[in-house]
């Protein structure tokens, strides 16, 4: 038992036996003594009382300070366990607003540092209130912050109308807008609902195309540098060595039998790796230099054996099953183009089932919804989410020899013909899609 429950338990036990004797006195009828004891029960009893109360103050001041978020306080612990609870509750409401400041301030400065704009909006009462809205989004519509949604109505108007068309659900559009009269720019706005049995959010990304595009483009020339520069290293480095011992050679006065033979296997692997770093360069100058596809009537199924046909070797060499299913259908069509298409699929293919025990790579011809479909379907390992949006940009490859230009090469092919090439992941596999107006 704490000091200070020993000291209230006193002045109890001394304003009971005071009220004893008062009464015992007062039974006598000798009112001085009677009077005396009680007038000392009574000042225990208010000694007790104000001892608690005090104690009481104390942890409503506590409890207040927490209830309104005033920690400016430094309570120290004392002998109650009320107030100690009290203190001790303080304490750890304290390190948790903290830590939630802490945490309020990092997010904060995680998305103030977003190169997207960003505004989030809470409902309060049925009315939409701004909760939170980065610098970027503020420069992008070029507007001061407001804290108050509706007066966003004024300064950004378009903007305003397209979220409040969304009914703040989830959505995901590219529209034309005006900011401050000036000429209309493109952007892509995005707008997620966050919902809770309290809350209401609703999440605004928005960012301009144009942006995109040369982030785009600037991810993808850097990519070309990556791959030009890769190439040009591997290819040059050795050449280069190759010829400063060539030039050593040729310095002597007398050139012996071992040096001829050396002078040429040197000059056949330089005429080898200049082969290498030329058709590396055609392979890139087809894909910046496309050319107009010649137009005739062909067989697809004509297309599909003869690419077939050029890549049996490999097929039989890998073990490879091929399974087709082909509708004779003619299209109008550059024969060699749409060939080289196919051949960039089926080496795909070849190289996805190549670790597998059973490997089969199937082709199918159809038609649907006026569409005629060229499908090339394998069993391999398939293509893992996190890449699947990028497999179709120029120089993107996971293989440590591919050029990343395979499928950049086939899609631009298939747009020309004014189609398009699409994937779609299997359970197990890939399957590659061409479809053509019919």
């Amino acid at each position: 038992m704490n000091k200070t429950k020993i000291v209230w338990l006193i002045f109890i036990l001394l304003a009971i036996v005071g009220g004893i004797f008062a009464f015992d006195f007062y039974s006598q009828n000798k009112w001085i003594n009677c009077i005396l004891f009680s007038l000392v029960s009574l000042v225990c009893v208010i000694l007790a009382q104000t001892s608690a109360l005090s104690y009481i103050r104390k942890t409503e001041k506590l409890l207040l300070a927490i209830q309104k978020k005033d920690f400016s306080l430094f309570p120290k612990i004392e002998e109650n366990s009320l107030v100690d609870n009290a203190v001790k509750l303080y304490y750890q409401s304290k390190e948790e607003h903290l830590s939630l400041s802490s945490y309020k301030l990092l997010y904060e400065e995680i998305l103030n540092q977003l190169e997207i704009g960003l505004m989030i909006l809470t409902e309060k009462n049925n009315v939409w209130e701004v909760f939170y809205v980065n610098p970027v989004f503020l420069e992008i519509l070029e507007i001061p912050k407001y804290n108050s949604w509706n007066l966003y109505e004024k300064k950004a108007s378009d903007f305003y109308k397209i979220i409040e068309q969304t009914n703040y659900e989830n959505s995901q559009e590219f529209f034309d807008i005006s900011i401050n009269a000036n000429t209309k720019q493109s952007f892509s706005l995005r707008t997620k609902k966050v919902q809770n049995a309290k809350h209401r959010f609703c999440i605004i990304s928005l960012e301009s195309v144009q942006k995109i595009i040369e982030q785009k483009e600037k991810l993808a020339w850097n990519n070309l540098m990556k791959v030009i520069s890769h190439e040009l290293l591997n290819t040059l480095t050795p050449v280069n060595s190759l010829i400063q011992n060539l030039e050593y050679i040729a310095n002597q006065e007398i050139i012996e039998k071992e040096d001829q033979q050396d002078m040429k296997k040197s000059l056949m692997i330089i005429n080898s790796k200049s082969k290498q770093l030329l058709n590396f360069v055609d392979d890139y100058r087809q894909v910046a230099e496309l050319p107009k596809p010649v137009f005739k009537t062909i067989s697809l199924t004509n297309i599909v054996e003869s690419a077939l046909n050029f890549l049996k070797p490999e097929f039989e060499k890998n073990h490879i099953k091929i399974v087709n299913s082909l509708e004779n259908q003619i299209i109008l069509a550059d024969e060699k183009m749409i060939e080289r298409c196919l051949i960039n699929l089926y080496l795909n293919a070849i190289y996805a089932v190549s670790d597998n025990v059973e490997r089969t790579i199937t082709t199918e011809i159809k038609t649907q919804n006026k569409r005629i479909i060229l499908s090339v379907e394998d069993n391999g390992i398939g293509i893992s989410k996190e890449i699947q949006d990028k497999i179709f940009l120029p120089f993107f490859t996971t293989r440590s020899n591919g050029s990343g230009i395979g499928l950049t090469l086939s899609k631009s092919i298939i747009e020309a013909h004014k189609g398009y090439l699409n994937y779609k992941p299997l359970e197990q596999g890939s399957r590659f899609e061409i479809w053509f107006i019919e």
